[in-house]
């Protein structure tokens, strides 16, 4: 009797783990959903583009990029937080999911809480581009052209609450600039009506800067990081320009919803790590003008937390409010 149960028991062991090795080797069992928030043509939709393809190669299933701009990301990741915590709808966001909670009165969903992080991305600076119509050859023309024509200088960005308009003004505070926001859908429109010099200025991703800066239609004054990047070498610092104390970069994190299963969540780190440190994907991402920085699902969450207690800080110092 005892023998049999034993066998019993060791029969029911080796079928449950089985079973879990079967789930895990399941998915995905579907095409995934990557969810960016933003519109077309920023550099978290780039950074998505280049991880996806590669993402759906190694899972097996295709990843299929969904656009879903709005409301300062807010649209497109609460989508991602009301959807099946099974890993096959995911969002990639950016810091400005921990500054949405200090701009808006409403914010859908828990961005702490509603959420299972499963990596860090790429950190990447901004830079202060101009048009070139605009009589300003660096940053201290132009806070001086910004406060001989109060509010007549613009700077677009890719919508109210974004991380442009919150690097926006945060520099309008810190050098007393009465430059004026100009919120767009997507950072990409926001870049086509800057080319065309409808607006003044932009504090932009660096890949908008690279596909316009090199050719003159553009003109980049600044970074808004406290070293120089390799992309733009001639491109000072804020710092260096003649903002002391500027420092603000953005970084790309990849969630899923809460209650995903970890045994998915530590898999698409895995996936997602085997990709990004490829030479052929870190030469991608660095052509677009970030730098690949990844981090543990558990470390991505405790960066999330400081950074929203950081950049609420920001906001409040800043004075930064919707229109």
């Amino acid at each position: 009797m005892k023998k049999l149960l034993s066998t019993v028991c060791t029969i029911a062991l080796l079928s449950l783990s089985s079973g879990t090795a079967l789930a895990q080797q399941a998915y995905p069992t579907k095409p995934i959903r990557l969810v960016v928030p933003f519109g077309p043509g920023g550099f978290t939709d780039v950074v998505a583009r280049i991880l996806g393809q590669k993402l759906g190669e190694s899972l097996g299933q295709g990843v299929v990029i969904e656009n879903k701009p709005g409301a300062g990301s807010m649209i497109g990741t609460d989508f991602v937080a009301k959807a099946a915590p099974d890993g096959h709808t995911l969002v990639i966001v950016s810091s400005t999911h921990v500054i949405s909670p200090w701009i808006y009165k409403n914010v859908p969903y828990d961005p702490i809480k509603g959420f299972a992080p499963v990596t860090k991305l790429v950190d990447s600076p901004y830079v202060l581009l101009t048009n070139p119509k605009v009589p300003v050859n660096n940053v201290r023309e132009y806070i001086a052209l910004a406060k001989s024509q109060p509010d007549k200088i613009h700077f677009a960005s890719s919508g109210n609450g974004s991380a442009q308009h919150l690097i926006g003004g945060l520099f309008a505070s810190m050098t007393g600039s009465p430059i004026k926001h100009v919120p767009y859908r997507s950072s990409n429109l926001a870049a086509t009506d800057l080319v065309a010099g409808v607006v003044e200025s932009s504090f932009a991703g660096v890949p908008n800067a690279l596909a316009h800066v090199p050719t003159g239609r553009l003109k980049a004054l600044a970074v808004t990081s406290a070293k120089r990047i390799a992309q733009l070498p001639n491109v000072p610092t804020m710092q260096e320009a003649g903002v002391p104390g500027y420092d603000a970069t953005i970084w790309l994190a990849m969630l899923a919803p809460a209650g995903t299963p970890r045994d998915i969540v530590n898999r698409l780190n895995s996936e997602v790590a085997k990709i990004m440190n490829t030479p052929e994907t870190q030469k991608a991402m660095f052509d677009a003008g970030v730098e690949v920085s990844l981090s543990t699902p558990e470390a991505m969450g405790q960066l999330m937390v400081s950074e929203m207690e950081k950049w609420g800080k920001v906001v409040k110092e800043a004075g930064i409010k919707l229109e």
